[in-house]
């Protein structure tokens, strides 16, 4: 019997995903291609819907989906790719560091990495800054917002409660305003519930280096999202960088110091640095060049898209935005061409062109630019809610994500602190109490 054809995916994004999923469309029981994606988590994160973790909009695990549940004939790996032999054409895999090495061949390899936090070699800034680039890092936010509100309410001294109450987001692209509207909503409604503290200790600060924030939209819509935000308190710093963040002091370009204990980081991305290895071509960001087809130039059989590739739109000559859109519809040509490969057919140049965007901007408020129309405020919000429910996979995971909205309208939003567990069992007088030191706030969320 004749070997199967492997395909290998590297990565369960949204590219890595729409391309096994569309794979398993197009070959369907045809037991001569074989489909296997790698991932260091078991889920697919929808990404959109990241920001309203940290504000408990939603449940940490209602915005992911199980990679076996989403892939019925996809061998789905729970690992961590090692290295890459492109002359055997082999992926060396491991669950873990101590774990056995697997071997996993292939004849068409997919490259879906993604991207990894860029800090731009700030000082500091990556030793102490928060990102919100997965799931582990916005639930890791939720408990740390939680935690200062805690700290703050036993603290007597007014400018430290002021320093542990004032919140940092930087970057204004749709990641930085989506975060800083949610985290804003998420901190006034907790007031009432730390009587202690005053209005006016708490405090967000949005830092964006551009002249406008969601510089991705049309002006008139960028100028609405800064006035709605600065109405709700949110203090806006245009054409400002951070310059140094030391964990209690962030240093601005503008000369301003502003002491916090808080600050996130969404300002830019990079290329995953296990690119660099492989020895493919990469640009000067570390991003793998692509023909007009996806395919890795000079690596015949290789494939990469999303984040981790450079893509070019044809028509414009400027690359396509790193966005989940654009990743999903990489993810399906992908998924075509290698099809069309393997039945000795031409493969497709990739082209796309957007509906739509959409950001929001906290609690009934967000703007939408959809098919050359804008919307803003309500309508805009109720859309961003209503498109993004329906691109969330499964049935189980909409329901679960509409009732937390619909819950969302009638509660405040839920202040529980789950202390990372290797910090909730010591012996401490009551119940294992936290050492005097801070603990460091990435370390409760799953890694």
């Amino acid at each position: 019997m004749a070997e199967p054809t492997r395909v290998v995916i590297l990565g369960g994004g949204f590219g890595g995903t729409a391309v096994a999923r569309r794979l398993e469309r197009l070959v369907g029981r045809d037991a001569s291609v074989e489909i296997t994606l790698v991932d260091r988590e078991n889920f697919a994160l929808f990404t959109p819907l990241l920001p309203e973790v940290p504000s408990g909009a939603v449940e940490p695990k209602h915005v992911v989906s199980p990679l076996r549940a989403l892939l019925r004939r996809t061998i789905v790996r729970h690992a961590e790719v090692r290295s890459i032999d492109f002359a055997k054409r082999t992926v060396l895999v491991s669950h873990c560091p101590r774990c056995r090495i697997a071997v996993l061949p292939w004849d068409h390899l997919v490259l879906a990495l993604g991207s990894v936090p860029n800090f731009f070699g700030l000082p500091n800034v990556a030793a102490h800054a928060l990102t919100m680039k997965n799931l582990a890092d916005a639930s890791a936010l939720h408990a740390h917002v939680v935690d200062k509100f805690e700290h703050a309410d036993m603290e007597e001294d007014p400018a430290v409660r002021r320093e542990l109450l004032t919140f940092i987001v930087v970057g204004g692209g749709f990641a930085g305003v989506e975060t800083a509207g949610e985290l804003n909503d998420f901190v006034r409604g907790a007031g009432p519930f730390y009587p202690r503290l005053g209005r006016d200790d708490v405090r967000v600060v949005l830092v964006h280096l551009g002249s406008r924030i969601l510089p991705e939209v049309s002006e008139p819509l960028s100028a609405y999202a800064l006035t709605k935000l600065r109405s709700r308190g949110v203090d806006v710093r245009l054409a400002t960088r951070i310059d140094e963040y030391t964990g209690t002091l962030a240093r601005l370009s503008s000369g301003d110091e502003i002491p916090s204990r808080t600050l996130v980081w969404t300002a830019g991305i990079v290329a995953n640095p296990v690119l660099g290895a492989l020895g493919v071509p990469t640009t000067s960001a570390g991003k793998v060049e692509v023909t007009d087809t996806l395919e890795v130039k000079g690596c015949r059989g290789v494939w990469a898209l999303g984040d981790c590739a450079v893509v070019v739109d044809r028509a414009t000559g400027r690359p396509y935005p790193p966005t989940a859109q654009h990743a999903v519809r990489q993810g399906r040509r992908v998924a075509d061409n290698i099809v069309a490969t393997i039945r000795g057919r031409a493969s497709t140049p990739f082209a796309h062109r957007p509906l739509g965007i959409l950001a929001g901007l906290g609690r009934h408020s967000a703007v939408a630019e959809i098919l050359g129309f804008r919307f803003s405020g309500f309508f805009a919000w109720w859309l961003w809610r209503t498109v993004y429910l329906l691109k969330l996979p499964g049935l189980e995971r909409k329901v679960r994500v509409a009732l937390d909205w619909t819950l969302d309208l009638f509660f405040p939003r839920d202040i529980v602190y789950l202390r990372p567990l290797h910090l909730s069992q010591g012996s401490g007088p009551v119940g294992g109490e936290v050492p005097a030191h801070e603990p460091d706030p990435r370390g409760s969320g799953p890694r």
